[in-house]
């Protein structure tokens, strides 16, 4: 089974912050091509604007992490539609993601979505276990 995922705006973050990590880790698998990466415009906007207002990156080093992520992932349309996580409305486009990308699983560190654990089909786990899932493909 060739496992897909959306990487939550706070694992791209700890991707790039830490190269020792597991979410580094994770979305290493997309970039050597083991996993195949989802992600929406949204996305990569929070994240652009986290990078910029929450770690004070330049324009020019927020634009290269976010066309990098843009480069190994598949990139889908998403409505904003979709209702689910009520303790933190800004989640439910994760979760639209993964669902417009047809995906297996959402990996985060977000509290609310670990908490819901699936939606539908989709998995949402940790970076932790997802490499392990990963590595037993």
């Amino acid at each position: 089974m060739r496992y897909t995922a959306v990487f939550d705006t706070n694992i791209l973050i700890s991707a790039l912050l830490s190269t020792k990590s597991n979410p580094f880790r994770s979305l290493a698998l997309a970039k050597i091509g083991k996993i195949e990466s989802i992600t929406c415009q949204e996305i990569l906007d929070e994240f652009a604007e986290k990078l910029i207002v929450k770690f004070k990156f330049s324009q020019e080093m927020t634009q290269a992490a976010v066309e990098e992520v843009a480069g190994f992932s598949r990139l889908v349309k998403i409505s904003t539609t979709l209702k689910v996580v009520e303790a933190d409305p800004d989640d439910d486009m994760v979760i639209e993601c993964a669902v417009v990308g047809n995906t297996t699983h959402i990996v985060t560190g977000d509290k609310h979505l670990l908490s819901i654990a699936r939606y539908g089909s989709i998995e949402i786990v940790n970076a932790t276990d997802f490499i392990a899932l990963s590595n037993m493909t």
